[in-house]
């Protein structure tokens, strides 16, 4: 008779229920509670995609190919949503509970690498990452027990649980011979202890040199930097910060080589600008708010601004200075 107490499905059941939660309620918040796939409203999941842009490890290429094609990115939201929303709910039910963790472990780790840099009071994303990671490969080392519906299909002999498939793919007790079990559980540890401690100093210097947080404060990278006739154009990407807060540009200004400032856009010239003058590169928009212009985390985009009084300029080295509202500032040099 097994022995019920020492059922390691059942004394993870905390775990599955929590994890499978977890999970299940991103799809919960975007579709019931809210429409967050709808790319036409404010809170668009796509947006927050966007925002693991800048730093993201090893996927980068992925995720800015997604941004810059907004009608794959919308397919590829939707597709992950229903993904989550499922492994979920099978977690919290322990349904081909093995099959749910292998998703648990894969969604995980792509928001380790995707936002396991993001978090401005604590390490939110990249603790998120980590600990869903192992809790992943955990599940599918116990499968689930005697609250599960894997394990009511298995006591009522239902066929499909005659399959050799099942026990890899359900619950029951693994097929791996007992002398190597163990080594699979310590292989499988170490290295997620190694992807744990690996992702913690790249995103983070959590194991040596100095600590740092690119989420406390916004960090702008200014390129392509040129004057020609009355424009003044150059990209700006916003690259650190916090995520569900922009950058507020309040001055751009053009400085000669004897530290005299030739043109200045102000914080009403920022604000009135159009669509003439912002060319955006993603999803998330760089775009003028009330009072400044509003560069939000991951947002790329190309800024031409017309001045007459650039048509005459001489020739010489110039440096672009961007303000924003904190005091933080950036320069670019400029050759004309």
């Amino acid at each position: 008779m097994k022995n019920i107490k020492n059922d390691a499905g059942l004394l993870v059941l905390a775990i599955r229920l929590v994890i499978g939660w977890t999970y299940f309620s991103a799809f919960w918040r975007r579709t019931i509670l809210a429409n967050k796939l709808d790319p036409e409203i404010a809170g668009y999941i796509g947006e927050k995609f966007n925002h693991f842009l800048p730093n993201a490890l090893g996927i980068k290429p992925i995720i800015q190919y997604l941004v810059e094609n907004p009608d794959m990115l919308w397919i590829n939201m939707v597709v992950f949503t229903v993904i989550e929303g499922i492994v979920g709910l099978f977690i919290i039910f322990g349904l081909f509970t093995r099959l749910m963790s292998i998703g648990v472990f894969g969604l995980a780790m792509g928001i380790l690498l995707g936002s396991g840099w993001i978090g401005t009071t604590c390490l939110d994303e990249w603790q998120i990452g980590v600990l869903g990671i192992a809790t992943g490969f955990v599940l599918f080392l116990t499968g689930s027990g005697q609250y599960s519906l894997d394990n009511y299909l298995m006591i009522n002999d239902f066929s499909i649980t005659k399959k050799k498939w099942f026990t890899w793919l359900g619950s029951g007790i693994i097929p791996i011979k007992e002398s190597v079990f163990p080594k699979v559980v310590l292989i499988g540890s170490l290295f997620i202890l190694g992807m744990t401690l690996f992702t913690n100093q790249v995103f983070h210097g959590g194991l040596w040199g100095t600590l740092h947080n690119k989420s406390v404060k916004p960090n702008l990278e200014i390129t392509e930097g040129k004057i020609e006739n009355s424009t003044l154009s150059f990209n700006i990407f916003r690259t650190e910060g916090v995520d569900v807060y922009g950058s507020w540009v309040i001055a751009i200004e053009l400085i000669d080589e004897n530290n005299k400032t030739i043109v200045k856009y102000s914080q009403k010239d920022l604000a009135e600008l159009n669509n003439e003058n912002i060319e955006n590169y993603y999803i998330a928009n760089v775009k003028p708010g009330k009072h400044s212009l509003i560069v939000p985390l991951g947002a790329k985009a190309k800024l031409n601004l017309k001045k007459e009084k650039l048509s005459n300029l001489a020739s010489g080295k110039y440096v672009l200075k961007i303000t924003d509202i904190s005091g933080a500032y950036w320069t670019h040099l400029i050759e004309k």
